[in-house]
């Protein structure tokens, strides 16, 4: 019997080693991953944003990109219900895209607006923009700011 359990041990042992620990911790399969950061509510650097997003899709066969969009400040107006780049969200979400609100900036937001924005429903809300880039840049997440 201890002879089955050392033997169960070391398969165990060589699967973590063949995994490698940055797998075992992250879970994802994808060969690239990438952070897109908007912080301007300027129309043209929102589509310039989606278009990148929409780009590293097309650049690598499926599941081997992650994409996740970060906005805060005035880009944080690219995530609300009505933009008028709502289907994009919606289109690229149903692609793979992530999209993350600044937590901090819908809370300023609905103090100056005095009611909170209505943000399209692809967009999780996060504490914090910046904080969630640092987590994903420590992920090992490639930084773009266009």
């Amino acid at each position: 019997m201890y002879r089955s359990l050392r033997i169960l041990a070391l398969a165990f042992a060589s699967l973590l080693l063949v995994a490698g620990p940055a797998q075992a911790a992250d879970q994802s399969l994808a060969d690239y991953k990438y952070v897109l950061h908007i912080s301007d509510m300027d129309p043209s650097k929102q589509e310039l944003i989606l278009n990148n997003a929409a780009n590293l899709l097309e650049a690598y066969p499926p599941g081997a990109v992650e994409v996740e969009i970060v906005a805060y400040g005035p880009g944080l107006r690219l995530m609300f219900a009505n933009n008028v780049n709502a289907e994009r969200l919606d289109s690229l979400s149903q692609s793979g895209v992530r999209f993350s609100a600044c937590g901090n900036t819908l809370k300023g937001m609905t103090k100056l607006l005095g009611e909170e924005p209505r943000l399209n429903p692809v967009a999780k809300v996060v504490p914090g923009g910046i904080v969630r880039i640092g987590e994903l840049v420590k992920q090992g997440y490639i930084y773009v700011k266009p």
